[in-house]
């Protein structure tokens, strides 16, 4: 028997608890969200032979590899061999920092110590070459979430978590002129306050932005970690976990603390958008509290069908308060089901309906749209609309 999930009646409930803004919200935004954006050569969004804003992690691994020197990826080459896990440029990178804090001056691959420091340098420069991009001019859809976070009066500040090193958000923020705290206090060279972190003492219209791996433009000075503002510094994007001094520990601690203390709050919802749940620092801490916390609720909006989103699929079985909303599918209070919109009374929630389903076609494609970033800003944006005039196009929209 195969259980049946309706999308309208859960997108229904969603738009109610999204428009009154009573509940305490975040948004995880992962790799994948600047991905799903598409844009030309001038960086104009378009939905014809464009490229992602920015590459996945195999693209951006393959064009940080590509950026370095013939010795370097030679050196890259041999530390592949030896490494067990699903290889990307941040595995590559943590590997090679190990290296570098306990070569000193013998020689592995030729390498020594201090050659390894400066490989990892690379790899970073290498890596914000890629990601230093700006926001398409225009509305986009890091615009319309930042929209819909401000067109809410809220009892709670809007948290968004991501581990992603792009200032794509805080553009967003900054265009709309709507205030934001990312953890940082002062003016010249604006420092990590750890205590501002972890408190709730600003406005709730002041919403958080909490970059979990380290961003561009953090970089130390005088023993303090400062944030420049700028797109040019990447001395501190993807932390080793497991070894870094005291200052440069810090601010990462503080955000992860900051992420397990927001989903142990009760009555907390937390939206999840290209986000592959591979993470396993950040995923440890979501089944933390998952488990101990019943009254949290995370939903994953996944791009690809439920059965290649194993990891998320894996937490929602295991976690029934976690739900995956897939293409084809979802896992709903730990049950598994595949997407059949129901018969809506109301004739307006067609069009509202179109938001978040497209009818599949004889290629495969359709379902449930909301994993797709552009899709779900879409229908946060529009959560306050009582009726909406869908801007797909006829031929794909019919539902």
């Amino acid at each position: 028997m195969i259980s049946i999930h309706n999308p309208d009646r859960y997108m229904a409930d969603l738009r109610q608890i999204l428009s009154q803004g009573r509940k305490r919200i975040g948004i995880l935004i992962g790799a994948g969200a600047p991905t799903a954006i598409r844009v030309d050569e001038h960086n104009r969004l378009t939905e014809l032979d464009g490229h992602p804003l920015i590459p996945d992690i195999a693209g951006l691994t393959d064009a940080v590899i590509d950026a370095l020197t013939e010795k370097d990826r030679t050196t890259i080459d041999s530390l592949r061999d030896e490494i067990d896990e699903p290889i990307n440029i941040e595995v590559i990178l943590t590997r090679v920092r190990r290296l570098a804090q306990v070569v000193g001056d013998s020689r592995i691959h030729g390498l020594t110590g201090n050659d390894y420091e400066q490989l990892g340098q690379a790899i970073c420069q290498a890596i914000g070459d890629k990601v230093r991009v700006s926001l398409p001019k225009g509305p986009n859809p890091f615009s319309q979430l930042v929209a819909w976070i401000a067109g809410t009066h809220r009892a709670h500040a809007v948290e968004i978590f991501t581990p992603n090193y792009d200032l794509l958000i805080e553009e967003a923020f900054e265009r709309a002129r709507v205030p934001y705290f990312d953890g940082f206090a002062g003016a010249h060279q604006p420092f990590f306050d750890a205590a501002g972190v972890s408190s709730d003492e600003l406005p709730a219209r002041w919403s958080r932005v909490w970059k979990l791996h380290g961003s561009l433009g953090w970089r130390i000075v005088n023993s303090l970690v400062v944030r420049s503002g700028g797109r040019d510094t990447t001395e501190l994007i993807y932390p080793d976990h497991l070894k870094y001094d005291q200052v440069t520990r810090l601010p990462y601690s503080a955000l992860f603390e900051r992420l397990r203390q927001f989903v142990s709050t009760p009555d907390t919802l937390l939206l999840s958008s290209g986000f592959s749940f591979r993470d396993a620092h950040i995923c440890a801490i979501l089944d933390e509290a998952l488990a101990v916390n019943t009254h949290t609720a995370i939903l994953a909006f996944q791009h690809l069908p439920i059965t290649d989103e194993e990891p998320a699929s894996e937490l929602a079985y295991a976690r029934p308060n976690m739900s995956v909303y897939a293409r084809d599918g979802a896992i709903i209070s730990g049950v598994g089901g595949v997407w059949r919109p129901g018969q809506h009374a109301n004739v307006d929630w067609l069009d509202i309906r179109r938001t978040f389903w497209r009818d599949f076609k004889a290629d495969g494609s359709g379902g449930f749209l909301l994993g797709d970033f552009n899709m779900l800003a879409q229908f946060l944006a529009l959560t306050q609309a009582q009726q909406v005039v869908s801007q797909l196009p006829d031929e794909e929209s019919d539902g």
